[in-house]
């Protein structure tokens, strides 16, 4: 029997998954992935220099590195790639499901964000960066339109990438219909929305949160906005505009440890 074309399609996009690599750069990248137990690692390429000052990481790796002239350095890099004298590549981190990976215990006040289309990995490195300093669960995102996992976004993430997960699902609204069956409450953020961050959160007493932050510029698509619980906004003390999605995502973490913890 013959098998039908989106099954095709979706073994063919598992392949490609699959066989994916990625090079991380940067000397703190470089180490806090070769102390990574659950990250495969395939090459390194390094200087004498940069192989010298992470010697300690690679021992631990048990990996042996290609040390190169710093001059003529064989890695497939952007050209504005700040790379230190450091480069490897790895396999993208399989960080599991979110069923594994949000479901709340007795007694335990989770968080969870959630972002719609943010697509520049400077913005997403530094809210791994805040998940993982503020305790959230994990960061999930969309396949598409979304930061993918490269180079860029673990510098910008300077080591999170390695602890925080980062879970791209196949369909937003869906990922937050499955954290709704979980119990947790679903805060969108609007910035025309009535409701305070800080009341909703207050008002949600000890449920688990989960906060959805959208691209800057559009924000929040109309499913995804459907498909939150309540709508939020942060208070602004002029009529300047926004914060900036990262310091959103801070802001909105911070706010739900301040209030569980007093």
């Amino acid at each position: 029997m013959k098998k039908p074309k989106w099954v095709i399609e979706k073994e063919k996009a598992r392949r490609a998954e699959d066989a994916r690599s990625v090079w991380l750069f940067g000397l703190h990248a470089v180490r806090d992935a070769l102390l990574n137990p659950a990250r495969e690692k395939l090459r390194l390429v390094m200087t004498k220099n940069a192989a010298q000052k992470l010697g300690d990481a690679i021992a631990a790796a048990g990996i042996t590195p290609e040390i190169a002239d710093p001059r003529k350095f064989p890695v497939p890099l952007d050209p504005g790639s700040v790379h230190q004298g450091a480069a490897l590549e790895v396999k993208p981190l399989d960080w599991g499901t979110i069923g594994e990976r949000c479901l709340a215990r007795e007694g335990e006040t989770a968080r969870v964000l959630l972002l719609d289309r943010v697509s520049d990995p400077h913005n997403v490195g530094a809210i791994l960066r805040s998940a993982e300093v503020f305790g959230a669960r994990a960061v999930i995102a969309p396949q598409r339109h979304s930061a993918p996992e490269t180079g860029a976004l673990a510098k910008a993430a300077s080591g999170a990438l390695e602890r925080q997960p980062y879970l791209r699902v196949r369909n937003l609204a869906a990922a937050i219909g499955e954290l709704q069956d979980m119990g947790y409450l679903v805060l969108g953020l609007a910035g025309e929305a009535e409701e305070s961050l800080a009341g909703a959160v207050r008002a949600a007493g000890e449920r688990p949160l989960a906060f959805v932050l959208g691209a800057e510029g559009p924000g929040l698509r109309e499913k995804t906005r459907a498909s939150c619980d309540r709508l939020v906004r942060i208070p602004a003390a002029g009529d300047f505009g926004s914060l900036n999605v990262s310091n959103a995502a801070a802001v909105s973490l911070y706010e739900a440890v301040r209030e569980r913890t007093g």
